[in-house]
């Protein structure tokens, strides 16, 4: 089933020698498969899917259209039972292609650091100082760049992970076995016979593994499985990305600049399973994995530091000290001081878990508590220190060093917890509270003026708005607890635990100050001290938000009360930019340019009162809602947006593709912050070489704002058109997380949240939000402003400013991913035949204009032409998904006629466990498909 393009004669021997390399893990992936397969279910299935895969293979390599009505006929004759495990198997060999696709990647780029005067590769820490060195930045600025850097990747739950943890784990130990295999350097038979049993017991595992969660998952779940990522590799990755980076800057005990932070277990945000009880069990549980990993370590270093005074000139009086207050009374032990040391630390860790989780005292009763992180770090530098005194330094350059950094990175809480609401939640909350203070305000009827004025007056004082005499709604003693938790928290496990409280959907400037009195009631927000401890975020989303967006903050900026509020905050106002919604809202390209223009003024305003900004991304994994490469889409931000801090949201798939193991996720780390430097050092990267280029984007962003809204939400039967053809009704009964696919019970798609939109038109290979109204746009300016010099100044923009080749490399990548053949047999479900024909016409023009004018501003002859490797990738792809989709469209179209005769409950399981399997598998080897 294998269909992979040969070794490109072209490249250098050492590459095709890597090449082959791929080739001969993916057959050994995939044979072994095959063979499982075979085993447990017969030959039938095997030759079924071979078949299949076989025809999607003559599509693309003999351009025989004819083999995709073959496989049509082919699944209507396979029994229910039949297609579902062939679904399964193709499934199955999408997960196995991606790790060695993935165990590729990595391969390459150590061959290439491990290379004699290979050039720095872009997005590597080593390329961007070069660039940055190059460009005026000196040693000096470098250093300080690190000292005051704020990056921060945020996890969080959107569900586009389709994989079950179980899944994953086993997924995790094939791409450990062959890691294991490659790093043995005379390897031999029998040790590659070794791995290839273990293999085929991973492998069988796997298929004998159920697939799909039975249940809805709750937010603990949610919480568990992303903390898992901080288990497999942030705890020891992060440690280690430091250290490289101090040792690039000539710099020792750099700051902590990189924080891996979550709102998993805080974000309210139209899911109504979080409250203040779900909040602090997600902090319990992040402080004891934290506590736990310290507890884990110390325990390690306690076997590996068997020094003994007999060998050792002299340890500090600290030391000594520290091994006093050791529980340990075994006299074997008397002449070790360092393993005294890391006993007496580990009694006080367990001690302090025990307090911090319980809040009582264990059976370390006797021993003292660590109040902060930095009194643990304390007693490990008295062993630093120590080590020092009689020649032992190169003992803490290992682990010991690696401990003292992960420490600092993770606190108490592993992850700074964001928490999150919507305005019109905020907005209920103050209408009650006040109504029962002052019966007859009528807040939500009051203008924005009115509303500004009397949350000022509340700010202003000390007193409180809530009684505790008063019953209030579910919602509000709800919202209100969350608040009062987080107060507890900060007191309980320090302030960095919960930094951030986002309001999304913020319209106006009540929406902020709602937060701020809502922080004030808590006490969080003190008037009096003109304190705040966590930062106040408004999250714009809407095209008309981002729009508005500048002039809010233009006067939020302007009140004196916050100002003062800022101070506390060093000063800095932190501001999140929704790209999934403003994509929902307004298309690809308005997006993309509305986000660029509301950056760009908001950093002048922030200017003009001399605070500094912070740009907190909410992008997704596909294109359609922010996705695409981090490296050039940080380098794109606007001048000065930037600034050493950004902080964007790691979501779904994206986090288990980047992060699934350590070495992966230090490599994506390093981009970040490579970026982070790069954009930070040279912030004209993104400027355009003249206004000319604005105003072209202005004017290509109003033709394709209209054509995109006339499609979505003007063309009558829309709405139908996109509930019939996608399997948004099928996604829904996933169990791929805990919050609900709409807003609402209604079917509008003003309602639909963004990520079930955009993981639907995914599905069915279409990618609509990626690039509709593109086409339109360029096509109406060509005829503006004549082709031939119209053409001439968009591909000039293209050539010379990063933030239009930036949008239009996206595109050319999701264009390679997009299948209009496909895309029509899914239209084919729409029962309204005129609706069909209507719709579909449009969406298939559309996509013939962008796939032309991406050629032809991009001067290419084919799509991704400058980018062989991913075009390869995606090449070898293509055949598998397109078997995915027809087998999905032939088991939505059975179980829609089924359900049309009886019940939803009453209709046969296995198609829609089918149509489920067949969503994962898809969504796998698209792999940035939400």
């Amino acid at each position: 089933m294998l269909y992979l393009l040969k070794n490109d004669e072209s490249a250098s021997v050492d590459m095709q020698k890597m090449n082959k390399a791929l080739l001969d893990d993916t057959y050994l992936l995939t044979r072994m498969l095959m063979e499982t397969v075979r085993a447990v279910e017969g030959p039938l299935v095997i030759e079924r899917g071979q078949a299949l895969h076989n025809y999607a293979v003559q599509f693309y390599r003999d351009n025989d259209e004819s083999a995709h009505a073959k496989m049509e006929e082919l699944l209507r004759n396979l029994s229910d039972d039949e297609v579902t495990k062939v679904t399964s198997a193709i499934g199955y060999y999408s997960a196995l292609i991606n790790i060695a696709e993935d165990h590729h990647h990595m391969r390459r780029w150590r061959a290439h650091q491990n290379a004699v005067e290979a050039p720095a590769r872009e997005g590597s820490l080593e390329a961007s100082i070069e660039f940055v060195k190059k460009n005026g930045f000196s040693d000096k600025n470098l250093k300080d760049f690190f000292n005051h850097a704020h990056i921060a990747p945020v996890l969080t739950a959107h569900p586009t992970e389709v994989q079950r943890q179980s899944i994953l784990k086993i997924l995790n130990a094939i791409s450990t076995l062959l890691e294991k295999r490659d790093s043995i350097a005379d390897i031999t038979t029998e040790e590659r016979e070794e791995i290839e049993a273990e293999l085929r017991v991973k492998i069988l595992t796997l298929w004998e593994t159920r697939v799909l969660r039975q249940s809805k998952l709750t937010v603990l779940h949610e919480v568990k499985n992303v903390m898992a990522f901080f288990s497999s590799t942030f705890l020891t990755a992060v440690p280690k990305l430091y250290k490289s980076v101090e040792k690039a800057v000539g710099a020792n005990d750099l700051p902590p600049f990189l924080h891996i932070g979550s709102w998993i277990g805080g974000d309210r945000d139209g899911n109504p399973f979080v409250n203040a009880d779900v909040m602090n069990e997600a902090l319990a549980y992040q402080v004891d994995l934290a506590m736990n990993f310290y507890i884990s370590e110390v325990g390690q270093l306690y076997s590996d530091f068997s020094l003994t005074t007999d060998r050792i000139s002299g340890i500090t009086p600290e030391l000594k000290k520290l091994g006093e207050s050791s529980p340990e009374t075994d006299v074997h032990r008397a002449d070790e001081p360092y393993r005294l040391a890391f006993l007496a630390i580990k009694d006080r860790l367990e001690a302090t878990k025990i307090a911090l989780i319980d809040g009582k005292e264990g059976r370390n009763a006797g021993a003292d508590l660590y109040e902060t992180p930095k009194n643990f770090i304390a007693d490990l530098e008295i062993i630093k220190e120590s080590l020092d005194c009689h020649g032992s330094k190169l003992l803490s350059k290992g682990k010991l060093d690696d401990l003292i950094r992960a420490v600092r990175v993770f606190g108490w809480t592993l992850a700074p917890l964001d928490i999150r609401q919507n305005s019109a939640v905020h907005g209920a909350v103050i209408a009650e509270l006040f109504e029962f203070a002052a019966p007859g305000t009528n807040y939500t009827e009051l203008s924005e003026e009115a509303r500004v004025e009397i949350l000022l007056k509340e700010l202003e004082t000390s007193r409180p708005l809530v009684s505790p005499h008063v019953k209030y709604s579910d919602e509000t003693t709800k919202e209100l607890g969350i608040f009062h938790a987080a107060r507890a928290a900060h007191l309980k496990f320090g302030k960095n635990c919960i930094r951030t409280s986002i309001i999304s959907m913020t319209n106006e400037l009540s929406d902020i100050l709602e937060l701020a009195v809502l922080l004030k009631e808590a006490g969080i927000l003190r008037p009096a001290e003109n304190a705040l401890d966590l930062n106040l975020v408004p999250l714009f989303e809407t095209i008309k938000d981002l729009r508005d967006s500048s002039q809010i903050m233009d006067k939020l900026l302007s009140l004196p009360v916050y100002r003062k509020l800022l101070e506390s905050r060093n000063n800095v106002q932190e501001v999140m930019i929704g790209y999934s919604d403003s994509c929902k809202d307004g298309g690809y390209l308005t997006s993309r340019w509305e986000l660029y223009r509301a950056e760009a003024s908001l950093v002048k305003i922030f200017a003009k009162y001399d605070v500094k900004i912070c740009f907190f991304h909410g992008r997704g994994g596909s294109v359609g809602r922010g996705g695409g490469p981090s490296y050039q889409a940080i380098v794109a931000q606007p001048s000065g947006a930037v600034e050493g801090m950004i902080r964007l949201t790691e979501q779904g798939e994206v986090i288990s593709a980047k992060y699934g193991n350590p070495e992966t996720g230090r490599r994506n780390l390093e981009v970040i912050i490579a970026a982070t430097l790069a954009a930070t050092a040279v912030p004209k990267l993104s400027e355009p070489p003249s206004e000319d280029f604005l105003n072209v984007f202005d004017e290509l962003s109003e033709s394709s704002f209209k054509a995109y809204r006339g499609l979505v939400y003007e063309t009558p039967g829309f709405e139908d058109y996109f509930w019939q053809s996608t399997v948004i009704s099928e996604i829904a009964g996933l169990n791929i997380g805990s919050r609900p696919a709409s807003r609402t019970k209604s079917r509008s798609i003003e309602t639909l949240r963004a990520i079930p939109w955009t993981f639907s038109w995914s599905q069915c290979r279409i990618m609509l939000t990626s690039w509709y109204g593109l086409g339109t746009a360029i096509d109406e300016f060509l005829k503006k402003h004549g082709q031939a010099e119209g053409m001439a100044l968009l591909q000039k923009m293209h050539r010379e400013w990063t933030v239009f080749s930036t949008l239009l490399s996206n595109v050319d990548m999701i264009l390679t991913k997009v299948n209009m053949d496909i895309a029509e047999r899914y239209a084919d479900l729409v029962e309204d035949e005129a609706l069909r024909n209507k719709v579909f016409s449009m969406i298939k023009a559309e996509y013939d204009r962008v796939y032309d004018y991406v050629l032809k501003i991009r001067e290419q002859t084919s799509l991704l032409e400058h980018n062989p490797v991913l075009r390869r990738v995606v090449e070898d792809r293509n055949p598998y998904i397109d078997t995915l989709n027809y087998a999905q469209i032939e088991m939505m179209r059975r179980y829609r006629e089924q359900t049309k005769t009886c019940n939803p409950e009453e209709t046969n399981e296995g198609i829609r466990k089918g149509i489920h399997i067949s969503i994962n598998g898809i969504a796998s080897l698209l792999r940035n498909s939400g």
